[in-house]
């Protein structure tokens, strides 16, 4: 393939406008990820051990074990969304190639 002097590579990234909505959503999910460790945490300390800072959760078996499973769901879905909005927000960086430039497969 020859190289003219008319090649112009910044058209093959066009600068498209940024998203926004992948950035929020992704540190928004991120928080979710967050919060479900702190609740998943809290959660296992109050099975665990006799501290005196979580009292309620020493007495109360059943709420402990609430606060761990709803840590670890939230955790999980905080990670998917996160990793989602991580895909979408570099799916823009990628070529913009002609389809007749591509490699042909039979």
């Amino acid at each position: 393939m020859k190289l003219r002097d008319s090649l112009d590579a910044k058209r093959l990234r066009p600068r498209e406008p940024r998203n926004w909505g992948a950035r929020l959503a992704a540190s928004l999910s991120a928080l979710l990820a967050t919060l479900g460790v702190l609740l998943a945490m809290a959660g296992i300390a109050g099975l665990l051990g006799n501290y005196e800072a979580l009292a309620e959760l020493n007495a109360n078996r059943p709420l402990a074990v609430t606060l761990a499973v709803v840590g670890l769901l939230l955790l999980y879905v905080g990670v998917r969304f996160w990793r989602r909005s991580r895909i979408r927000l570099r799916r823009s960086r990628e070529l913009n190639l002609a389809p007749h430039l591509m490699k042909k497969h039979d």
